[in-house]
């Protein structure tokens, strides 16, 4: 049965066996831990894990892979096929026994950035994560401050987890080769938030704000949140440029504007 990519969904199959077997060292799976796939495509990945684990679970949006999925491995019960939309899925459903799964995935383009925030409101069920995402996706979660990849990306992923940059995945690594480099990046959640949020949405709006127009200095952009003098007050220089601010910075900022608002 050949199924087509489809540009809507961003469908970029994976075929390289030497990248897939770097992927699968890289995971390291071992058959007491759950882990879970999204977006298996035609299952490439899905057949090596299933090689090294008891059980896995994938979920996939695409109904013609679903039905693809379910005729390739109908000889196995080791596969549970959830025919769901990630974006919406609820992940930690998944977890058995008070057990943290495993997530791991060729995620399409159009959703990396939506879905990843989606799964940092389910980082507390999650032990790891395993993602092909676009090498400049990869690059600006993993950015330090006082970098043009420094952004609002950065910041709320690493306040959750710890980002680690694994190996770089060419174009022709797919079916169709995608226009960009592509990276493996490994996310470990925190057990705790590196530092005390007093309002995860306020944060979340303060961090969109500044980084709206990045050309920006602090006292334009958030001026209509804080004044010169509260930025000041938290040892911040308001005429400093969002993209300069540690993550401590805007937290602070943050948790000062909970408190007066």
């Amino acid at each position: 049965m050949e199924h087509r990519p489809r540009k809507r969904f961003g469908q970029n199959f994976l075929h390289d066996p030497n990248i897939i077997s770097r992927i699968i060292d890289a995971i390291h799976p071992r058959d007491d831990q759950q882990l879970v796939e999204i977006g298996p495509g035609q299952g490439a990945l899905t057949s090596f894990l299933l090689d090294r684990i008891n059980h896995l679970d994938v979920v996939e949006l695409d109904r013609d892979l679903v039905t693809l999925l379910r005729k390739k491995f109908s000889d196995t019960e080791k596969l549970t096929i959830h025919s769901a939309d990630a974006l919406k899925f609820d992940f930690c459903s998944l977890g058995t026994q008070g057990n943290k799964i495993r997530l791991i995935g060729n995620l399409p383009y159009n959703i990396s950035t939506p879905l990843i925030f989606h799964l940092l409101e389910q980082s507390h069920c999650i032990s790891d994560m395993h993602f092909m995402l676009q090498k400049e996706v990869v690059e600006r979660m993993a950015a330090q401050p006082a970098t043009k990849a420094y952004g609002r990306l950065t910041i709320m992923v690493q306040l959750f987890c710890t980002v680690e940059k694994l190996f770089t995945v060419p174009p022709g690594a797919f079916n169709p080769p995608p226009k960009v480099d592509s990276m493996i990046v490994r996310l470990i959640p925190h057990e705790s938030p590196q530092y005390e949020i007093k309002n995860k949405t306020v944060l979340q709006e303060l961090v969109n704000q500044a980084f709206s127009q990045r050309r920006k200095t602090l006292r334009n952009a958030l001026k209509r949140l804080l004044t010169d003098d509260q930025i000041l007050s938290l040892g911040i220089d308001p005429g400093a440029r969002p993209e300069t601010i540690s993550i401590e910075g805007f937290v602070n900022m943050a948790n000062l504007l909970s408190t007066i608002s």
